[in-house]
């Protein structure tokens, strides 16, 4: 059982593409997402946070800072409520995330890991990063099945965006969209399958 992040990946994922849904601007859903993801720790934030700055966007101060884990974070800006994460951090505010869903599998069906900008309440745009597969792991994975294991990825990230990296690799089994805290349930549950499991 293996994560994805930073383990079969870089770990260092880049910016590829920032949408903005009618009434919004590119600029303005980037500039307040990388504003709030400046506080946090997780990889995506630096991508979101580095392609702001390759564009020359100012970040702007944060009040309020929230981080739901396995969701997202959010806070006030300027006056403006901002959020950006997954699907579920939108849903956690009665925000309908419908109108960027198309668009987002889309994003996920080439391997990205998208995230959802809200503002004022509304479903603003979407954010899109890739973390490059590190060099040595498809090699790694061939070794690995040789020696007739069998390679599950374990990952937070969507199931469409971990499916299309799995594919990639050749990966056996993928279970996504798990929150931190329940990556141990799952190596329990392989287990007691009667599977001898190493992560």
């Amino acid at each position: 059982v293996c994560d994805k992040t930073g383990t079969l990946t870089e770990g260092k994922p880049r910016l590829t593409c920032v949408m903005a849904a009618q009434g919004f601007r590119e600029d303005e859903v980037l500039q307040l997402g990388a504003s709030l993801e400046r506080a946090s720790e997780h990889p995506l934030a630096a991508a979101i946070v580095g392609g702001a700055g390759e564009r020359k966007l100012a970040l702007l101060p944060v009040t309020d800072f929230q981080s739901e884990t396995g969701k997202g974070v959010r806070g006030n800006i300027g006056g403006k409520a901002v959020a950006i994460g997954n699907r579920r951090m939108l849903e956690s505010l009665n925000i309908d995330p419908l109108a960027l869903d198309e668009q987002a599998a889309e994003r996920r069906a080439e391997g990205e890991t998208v995230m959802y900008v809200a503002i004022d309440n509304k479903p603003a745009g979407l954010i899109g990063a890739a973390d490059p597969i590190k060099v040595a792991t498809p090699e790694a994975i061939r070794e690995l099945h040789a020696e007739g294991l069998r390679i599950v990825m374990l990952t937070g990230d969507n199931k469409i965006t971990a499916e299309a990296v799995a594919r990639k690799l050749g990966i056996d089994r993928v279970i996504a969209e798990v929150l931190p805290e329940q990556k141990v349930e799952v190596v329990k549950q392989l287990q007691a399958e009667g599977r001898v499991v190493a992560m």
